[in-house]
């Protein structure tokens, strides 16, 4: 990349729609209002913004990528495309029958999730592999064409294919489609062998038919914005980022929808764990808040952590995807009082409109935001955007009559118990990602970004004992920064479940060396050197008997007997850290064998026009401000005057174009030389 490229990412929140444009090496934000109906109309809207602000030329753009939650909505919302199942004999209702498992084993009333294909479009085929993928009972092809014609009547957009082993064997698949389509289908095919080549059927059938009913919703959504750009005059192919934290082409995306479920909550974790490395600091927790929910996330010597059996809502996706937890704890989350009279904050959000009180939308509903604003941490004055007018008066009256009078409370003692209540959930939610997992926060540092975050991290830090807070320069729009310095990935799977003893190592060389292959092929069409390509290997292991695995990585070099044993060991120390424990002489099967293709990408520079000035020059206001039920007389800082190496101690609130961050009384804090803000939490 040259110092002339430019580089425009946009990552579309639940409230705002952030455009983050490098030219020159000279960074600009944009933040214009999420339009749920329509994405693409924010996306457009927010590069005439650019445009109108800097004068950049759309067709000098070099790179556009997008975190998008299209795949993500539509799942929530169950809003997909009619879908068809193809499926093994026997295996019509495995999507109805799932797992055993409740999320609450004591309420008998649950029900379960809608099922993605109804049961009068799940069609079964005689056909059967063993578990070796050999053939005990040949694909009865009269029967495929049968289901044709069944097929073409029902006039479905798109058609998933399951059948028994399939991860050993695909031939069935492939057939199964070339009839389909032979036979006049005019749908979309999503294969199980491509989509999750892997064991448990419920798992893999649920992921592949998920993939089936997103695909049109993609394409018809990547086709609508692909054209809106266009049109704009931006000429480069669009780019989409994973939930592994990788970029593909939206061609890729339009054929696996399924693994851009968690495309904006991944570009958030990789521009997190971006200024963190640049700031020294390799572990740590990213806290992601927004409109609607926070998402945090554990990143261990600078890579995120990957996980298989990640939900999405209700429905579990076995593809990999950045280790993410939600919880329903935005800055639009509405306060409210339940049936036993105690205070609830969340899940439900006001959302991009009406929004909370605070944004003069129209909004009746008390949230998180205006719960800060009532506290004195935001400035009515200056916030975030001059498009909204605040209307102090109607928060007050709002949440003294909705909040404070049910609770018998004033209303700053109600808008403190709001943020009680969201960071405990949020604290909760830390905890999940670091302490369930064996990990301990005061060995990681805090990451937090979203246009919410900020002001609640350093509260949460001293809760955990975690020792620093990292808050980024661009920490409103950090999601759409980590799509341009994503790299490109692809990952490649294949599940032989076999005694680990009896492995030949051979047989992993040669599965492994196939997975290169086809990584190589796939980045050399994206133009990228033999130089920016890299190789990742792994292995999911488990002791006999175990429902589960661990992901182990796979040493560099030729696989021998002495790696197996490497590998082996890796498994044992892995499994003592994360539970506590390991059996040194147990068996161990191998269930899963992955490579990961990396495009590295140059990450742009970013030149930070940091000021020589003194830190007082940043002192804009001092106003009271409530921290715990106690006023403080509390300095505002102006992010943008502050110089680097500069430093200060809290009570302080600093205001920047898209954030504001929160520091409580006793901590410190120094502006590193990259503009991001290091707080040393005393706890």
């Amino acid at each position: 990349m040259t110092s002339s490229d430019i580089r425009v990412g946009v990552d579309i929140g639940g409230t705002f729609t952030d455009l983050v444009t490098v030219s020159d090496g000279t960074l600009d934000v944009t933040k214009t209002s999420s339009t749920p109906e329509a994405p693409e109309d924010g996306v457009t809207e927010g590069l005439e913004k650019t445009r109108e602000k800097t004068g950049v030329r759309f067709d000098a753009v070099d790179f556009f990528a997008h975190g998008t939650t299209v795949a993500t909505n539509a799942v929530l919302e169950e809003d997909w495309a009619d879908t068809a199942l193809v499926t093994t004999g026997g295996f019509r209702d495995v999507l109805e029958i799932g797992r055993q498992a409740r999320p609450d084993i004591y309420d008998f009333q649950t029900e379960k999730p809608a099922t993605v294909v109804p049961r009068n479009l799940r069609y079964e085929i005689p056909e059967r592999l063993d578990e070796r993928g050999d053939v005990t009972t040949p694909l009865d092809e009269a029967a495929v064409r049968k289901v044709a014609v069944q097929l073409v009547e029902s006039d479905v957009s798109s058609v998933a294919v399951s059948l028994l082993f399939s991860y050993e064997n695909n031939s069935h698949e492939r057939r199964v489609k070339e009839i389909l389509e032979a036979e006049g289908v005019d749908a979309s095919f999503s294969l199980s062998s491509d989509v999750l080549p892997e064991i448990r059927e419920y798992e893999r059938t649920l992921t592949t038919a998920l993939n089936a009913a997103l695909k049109p919703v993609m394409d018809r959504y990547l086709g609508n914005l692909e054209a809106e750009i266009s049109d704009l005059g931006v000429r480069p192919d669009l780019e989409i980022i994973q939930s592994n934290g990788g970029i593909i082409t939206a061609d890729v995306a339009r054929t696996r929808p399924v693994n851009t479920l968690l495309s904006g909550p991944a570009a958030g974790v990789q521009g997190a764990s971006y200024v963190a490395g640049l700031a020294g600091i390799e572990n740590l927790i990213t806290m992601d808040m927004g409109g609607t929910s926070c998402d945090v996330s554990l990143v261990e010597d600078g890579d995120p952590m990957v996980a298989t059996d990640v939900e999405v809502g209700e429905y579990p996706v076995n593809v990999p995807m950045i280790d993410i937890h939600t919880v329903g704890a935005g800055g639009g989350s509405i306060a409210w009082i339940d049936d036993g009279d105690a205070l609830r904050v969340g899940p439900r959000s006001a959302g991009a409109e009406p929004g909370p009180i605070c944004y003069g939308r129209g909004g009746t509903d008390p949230t998180i935001t205006d719960a800060q604003l009532l506290l004195g941490r935001l400035n009515p004055d200056a916030f975030l955007s001059d498009e909204l007018s605040v209307d102090v008066d109607r928060v007050d009256e709002i949440f003294k009559r909705e909040i404070a009078d049910p609770l018998d409370k004033s209303v700053e003692d109600a808008a403190q118990g709001v943020l009680d209540v969201a960071n405990a959930s949020m604290e909760r939610a830390l905890r999940v990602v670091s302490v369930e997992r064996g990990y301990d926060p005061r060995e990681f540092g805090l990451v937090a970004f979203g246009g919410a975050g900020p002001l609640h991290a350093t509260t949460l830090a001293a809760e955990l004992d975690i020792p620093r807070v990292l808050i980024p320069r661009t920490a409103g729009v950090l999601s759409a920064l980590g799509l341009l310095i994503s790299d490109i990935l692809y990952d490649y799977s294949t599940s032989r479940v076999r005694n680990w003893e009896s492995v030949d190592p051979s047989d992993l060389q040669a599965t492994f060396d196939e997975f290169v292959t086809q990584g190589r092929e796939q980045l050399a069409n994206e133009n990228l050197s033999e130089a920016q390509i890299q190789f990742e290997r792994s292995v999911d292991l488990r002791y006999a008997g175990q429902a589960f695995e661990l992901s182990v990585p796979v040493p560099d070099g030729p696989i021998d007997s002495q790696t197996k044993t490497e590998i082996r060991d890796r498994f044992h120390r892995k499994h003592q850290q994360r539970y506590g424990h390991a059996y040194d002489d147990e068996p161990i099967e191998l269930v899963t064998l992955r490579t990961r293709a990396r495009g590295v990408v140059e990450t742009p520079n970013l030149r930070h026009d940091s000021n020589t000035g003194d830190v007082a020059d940043a002192i804009v206001d001092e106003r009271p401000v409530h921290f715990d039920g106690e006023v403080r007389d509390t300095r505002v800082y102006q992010r943008e005057q502050l110089p680097a190496a500069g430093q200060f101690t809290g009570p302080a609130i600093v205001e920047g174009a898209e954030s504001t961050v929160v520091v409580r009384p006793e901590q410190s804090v120094e502006v590193d030389e990259y503009g991001s803000l290091i707080v040393e939490v005393q706890s």
